[in-house]
């Protein structure tokens, strides 16, 4: 009996064989990202840190006594980005610490014997008859008994409690992860770079290659204005708040910096100090701290960050402000970054399709 070699695939054959590939290598990675779904914010941190920090890297690797070490590099690398995040917080929970109980007696001068009508608010140009009657009715009598504070019982503080602290538990975790996972990128080292271009001008051509650089360029520009300006207005207001005597001029400076790093957050900080400078009696340097709050963030909003983020991405200013806001409402904190890449890509694919 004579054996045959088998024929060979029709061209239907072919072509049902590699739909049906498809469709199973696309089952794969959706199953492998579900699994990992836990994982991702981590991932996703770890390679917008990656994408900021890989000239650093490279400064590194540079040097004589660094080259080819790529785990020291690493290390160092991911324990710098450790204690830059890990030194504030705890700067900042000491010093609260040691308000705790100026804060407890407070509290509990409150809830027996109320909040007396500050000073201010006799001197308010309009509504001061309405505050002072509201305030009266609510918070001048014991806060325990106050109409205004009836819904603030033990359970609901409780569980307050312990959202925040699962909040805070989580947030702990996805940042020990996101360390780990950058130092796996960082010891992978240029072997890792070369490979995703590789890949990415195999998959999408040069084209493909130059877009993934786009977006790694808008993604440190956003990272850069953000980080940069958030930290020159925490400079900048928290000199305002030593001059125009807040207390705790450093603690609410570092404050002011974390919040300026999102669009339009620090007003909420620097009004509040305004506030209580008021509140306090002190209405020129309320009025000062407010007038200059306000021509630093507008300066720093209106200027200097979409001039470091626009220039970098070649994006106008709308499309900035729209990755990033839209961005974040969308993803979330990591949405800040990957907002301006998605629209950079977005320019790259109208540019293309226009010519």
């Amino acid at each position: 009996m004579i054996h045959r070699p088998p024929a060979p695939n029709s061209t239907h054959e072919q072509k049902i064989q590699r739909a049906a590939s498809a469709v199973l290598y696309t089952l794969l990675v959706v199953l492998a990202l579900w699994v990992v779904r836990e994982f991702l914010p981590a991932v996703a941190w770890a390679a917008v840190l990656a994408i900021v920090l890989w000239p650093a890297y490279g400064a590194i690797e540079s040097r004589a006594w660094f080259r080819g070490r790529t785990t020291l590099i690493a290390a160092l690398l991911s324990v710098a980005i450790g204690l830059l995040v890990i030194l504030p917080i705890a700067v900042t929970a000491i010093q609260a610490g040691g308000e705790a109980h100026e804060l407890y007696v407070w509290v509990h001068d409150a809830q027996e014997n109320g909040v007396p009508v500050p000073d201010f608010v006799s001197r308010l140009p309009v509504g001061s008859r309405q505050v002072n009657d509201w305030w009266q009715a609510n918070l001048a009598q014991p806060l325990k008994a106050s109409p205004a504070m009836q819904h603030l019982h033990g359970d609901t503080l409780v569980n307050f409690g312990r959202h925040f602290g699962a909040r805070a538990a989580h947030a702990s975790v996805t940042f020990g992860f996101t360390l780990v996972t950058l130092f796996v990128i960082f010891q992978a080292g240029p072997k890792l770079s070369s490979t995703l271009m590789r890949g990415a001008r195999r998959a999408f051509g040069a084209d493909g290659a130059q877009l993934l650089q786009r977006m790694a360029a808008a993604i440190r520009a956003t990272v850069t204005g953000l980080v940069v300006v958030g930290l020159g207005e925490g400079v900048l207001l928290g000199a305002a708040y030593l001059a125009t005597g807040v207390p705790h001029a450093a603690l609410l400076g570092t404050v002011t910096a974390v919040a300026a790093m999102l669009p339009f957050c620090a007003p909420i900080v620097f009004a509040g100090a305004a506030l209580w400078l008021a509140a306090q009696g002190s209405m020129v340097a309320a009025a000062i701290l407010a007038a200059c709050g306000c021509v630093v963030v507008f300066v720093a909003e209106h200027f200097v960050r979409p001039v470091l983020i626009g220039n970098s991405t070649r994006l106008p200013f709308l499309l900035v402000l729209f990755g990033i806001l839209g961005g974040a409402s969308t993803f979330g904190l990591i949405g800040i970054f990957i907002g301006p890449a998605l629209m950079t890509v977005l320019m790259v694919l109208w540019a293309n399709w226009a010519e």
